[in-house]
């Protein structure tokens, strides 16, 4: 028997999933949150939990930033549902607990390396892209860091595996920024934000779920 022709299963063990969804109304969320985000940055001064420069909120900008906050943090929470399960596989519906604050970074700024103890699912959406999605050499990418470090890319860089996420590993992942774009993670999982090389500004909110 030809080994072309033995047929076999191939198991994606340990898979780490980030989830990427375009919103059709991010156009119209977007025109209200921007400046209610920009008036809160000049009235307020930064926090500082992973920046490099830039300004963030405090955590409760689900609070203060009205209707179409809310309506972000309920198509995240409804996301997380659908793409979380019991040990068992079956179905949640958890009331997840949530926080949400505004990043907004200028040229230079971004973000280090960092992950968000105490929660289950992260999240961030882009009010604003700074022109990145039409000019990707703007920087200011959202970076990923693989979970089993370089392991998988010691012995054979230049070899990769031949299933779904299989070309990144022992690499890193970066996603590119778009306006109205939501990026969800596990909230264990290393991610920065390079640096933004545009003249505009990038804003983002980032949000965590918990129990």
């Amino acid at each position: 028997m030809s080994s072309a022709s033995l047929s076999f299963e191939t198991v994606a063990a340990f898979a780490t999933p980030i989830i990427v969804v375009d919103l059709p109304d991010g156009a119209q969320l977007n025109a209200a949150l921007r400046p209610v985000l920009l008036k809160r940055e000049a009235e307020q001064p930064s926090e500082s939990r992973s920046t490099l420069g830039g300004w963030q909120s405090t955590l409760d900008l689900d609070k203060w930033a009205g209707a179409s906050a809310i309506k972000l943090l309920a198509i995240a929470r409804n996301i997380a549902n659908r793409i979380t399960t019991d040990r068992t596989g079956k179905p949640v519906a958890i009331l997840w607990q949530a926080n949400m604050w505004a990043n907004i970074n200028r040229s230079g700024h971004g973000n280090e390396f960092h992950s968000h103890p105490g929660s289950f699912w992260s999240g961030v959406y882009y009010v604003d892209d700074g022109g990145i999605s039409a000019n990707p050499a703007l920087g200011g990418e959202l970076e990923f860091m693989d979970p089993r470090g370089a392991a998988p890319a010691m012995y054979a860089p230049h070899l990769a595996f031949a299933l779904p996420g299989g070309l990144a590993a022992g690499t890193n992942q970066t996603f590119v920024p778009k306006a109205g774009r939501l990026v969800m993670f596990p909230s264990w999982l290393l991610h920065q934000v390079r640096p933004y090389l545009g003249t505009e500004r990038r804003i983002s909110i980032a949000l965590n779920l918990s129990l």
